[in-house]
């Protein structure tokens, strides 16, 4: 078994509650991994290996309960900050084509709408397998460079059974946050015949899907479906046994909100035009608001008002929304920057947000959180605090990424 210490941790974000701060911060601390898993936290005078007596006493830290059964390698953080990895809990990762000249009339001033979906199902169709794949690849070798561990991925571009069963097939073979989201819009050749369409979604076209997935998604929407076509769809995905997210409250004032927190739902993203009657209903609910700055960066909509929910004990997100047409992004480092200059949030609620937060999106307790048992996905920043991630947007600053233990 593969056993790490790191050591020498100028500042390191817990997400262990503890007096008050969420974070879990503690100073010149040190992290024992074992295989997969983190064994011991605390202090760096009393990692284990710096008593000679048994390492696996509790001396300041999280107790171990094994001792090291290999030769320990030693890393030596020099002072910079430890983070958990990043939990990225919603992306579009699987499409063909690109919408580059969307963006750029975006920013000449025409407004986005959710018709633009249609051209990447238009390509992602065309698109082989093999093509797809590659393609995938390329994105989670991006997530991971930029210290994303977890990460979710929606089908939404096929919108056919055959297209829809083979991109959640696909996303499968990278993450089991699989979601089914064939309800993303009504394909051209439904134009028609909406409700032809909705059938085929809540049928044929989710069983194809339930066995790649483990959630359902539904675009509740202008331009997209209505609130009766998403309470049927995701109340059909749930009788499959595939647990329900939506997107909602994006591009105006709508019952996106409601319909999760009626159904039980883990998340609601978007969440962009929210009256107070929906802040009420996510704060007395275990539905998580995730909040998707990348989106209004690429498409100049008002962002969210993280500092309302926050203050209002709303449980908050951050995640990328990474897709060809409305936020083409993959960074969660740029998603906490700029929620820090834009939505009201600190530093320390945005990497939570972005890290802990993400994983109580996708009801994950392994992730996101660096405490004795849990997986060891940490992110070693160059820098000596994570508010440097704010600090100094756009810079390079993952220095060492841990996924399951492993480094690289």
């Amino acid at each position: 078994m593969n056993s790490t210490l790191i050591t020498n941790i100028g500042e390191l974000t817990t997400n262990v509650a503890a007096a008050g701060d969420p974070c879990g911060t503690m100073r010149d601390a040190a992290v024992m991994i074992e295989g997969d898993r983190i064994v011991w936290v605390g202090p760096a005078a009393d990692a284990p290996h710096a008593s000679e007596s048994d390492p696996a006493v509790e001396r300041g830290g999280q107790r171990r309960d094994e001792t090291p059964t290999a030769a320990v390698e030693v890393v030596d953080a020099g002072g910079r900050a430890l983070i958990p990895g990043f939990v990225d809990s919603h992306t579009h990762l699987v499409f063909g084509g690109d919408r580059a000249d969307e963006f750029e009339a975006r920013m000449a001033g025409t407004p986005y709408a959710a018709g633009g979906i249609r051209r990447t199902v238009a390509a992602t169709r065309a698109a082989s397998d093999d093509e797809l794949r590659r393609r995938l690849a390329d994105f989670v070798a991006e997530l991971h460079a930029q210290g994303t561990t977890t990460f979710e991925v929606k089908t939404g571009y096929g919108l056919t059974v055959h297209d829809e069963a083979r991109l959640a097939r696909l996303a499968a073979e990278v993450t089991p946050e699989v979601t089914f989201l064939g309800a993303h819009v009504v394909p051209a050749e439904f134009a028609d015949r909406r409700e032809d369409y909705v059938e085929l979604v809540c049928g044929e076209m989710l069983q194809a899907c339930a066995a790649h997935s483990r959630w359902i998604d539904v675009f509740c929407e202008r331009g997209a479906f209505t609130p009766d076509e998403s309470r049927r769809i995701l109340a059909a995905g749930i009788a499959h046994g595939l647990l329900p997210r939506v997107h909602g409250n994006q591009l105006g004032p709508g019952e996106g909100v409601r319909i999760a927190v009626a159904l039980g739902a883990a998340s609601v993203d978007h969440c962009t035009y929210l009256d107070d009657a929906d802040i009420e209903a996510l704060a007395s609910s275990g539905t998580v608001a995730t909040l998707l700055p990348g989106v209004e960066f690429s498409t100049r909509q008002p962002y969210p008002d993280a500092r309302r929910l926050i203050d209002a004990g709303v449980t908050v997100a951050l995640a990328s929304d990474c897709n060809p047409g409305s936020s083409f992004t993959s960074s969660m480092p740029l998603m906490i920057a700029l929620a820090v200059r834009e939505m009201g949030m600190t530093t320390a609620e945005a990497v939570w947000a972005a890290t802990a937060g993400g994983a109580r999106a996708l009801r994950r307790d392994d992730v996101g959180v660096i405490a004795a048992g849990k997986r060891a996905d940490l992110v070693l920043l160059d820098a000596p605090t994570r508010t440097h991630l704010s600090y100094r947007p756009g810079v390079p600053l993952i220095r060492t990424v841990w996924r399951s233990g492993r480094s690289g």
